[in-house]
């Protein structure tokens, strides 16, 4: 788990510390850049559409499978949502890439109300993906922990 600054720059940090977990666990390199490019998408959508100060991006195997949450600080902001953008629309597209590469994806409310996760599920091998392509959306009732360490040099913080 680590924690970003709401900057563009965080994008490809977020991306960098994904790769080196996802590498030093052995995932399968397909799976592998498919859970780069989802938290990109979703950590790129955190940024774009909250007023967030930081995010929060956790990245864990439970039975064979890649779970990545970006919960952001968007207390009163709408939840994400996929649109169906037209051809020449600049943006739009990012849920839709998460649908389709995710056999599951949803948002849920953080337990003290003062933001969203948004989630995905992948395989940790690569292969076929069954995906779902419409979110389910879940409350959760426990809390979720911060750090109180601060931002480290590269401007991250770091959780174990």
């Amino acid at each position: 788990m680590f924690a970003l600054p709401a900057a563009p720059a965080s994008v490809g940090v977020a991306r960098r510390r994904v790769r080196e977990s996802l590498t030093e666990w052995g995932v399968d390199p397909e799976a592998c850049d498919n859970a780069i490019l989802v938290t990109s998408e979703l950590v790129t959508n955190a940024l774009t559409h909250t007023a967030s100060e930081w995010i929060v991006c956790r990245v864990h195997i439970v039975e064979e499978r890649l779970h990545i949450e970006v919960e952001d600080q968007s207390r009163g902001w709408s939840l994400p949502a996929q649109r169906r953008p037209g051809p020449d629309d600049p943006g739009g597209r990012g849920l839709l890439l998460v649908g389709a590469l995710s056999s599951d994806w949803g948002v849920k409310d953080t337990a003290d109300g003062s933001g969203h996760i948004v989630w995905a599920v992948l395989p940790s091998k690569g292969g076929d993906i069954v995906s779902t392509g419409s979110p389910a959306t879940v409350t959760i009732a426990r809390p979720i922990p911060h750090s109180a360490e601060g931002p480290s040099s590269d401007g991250t913080t770091a959780h174990s």
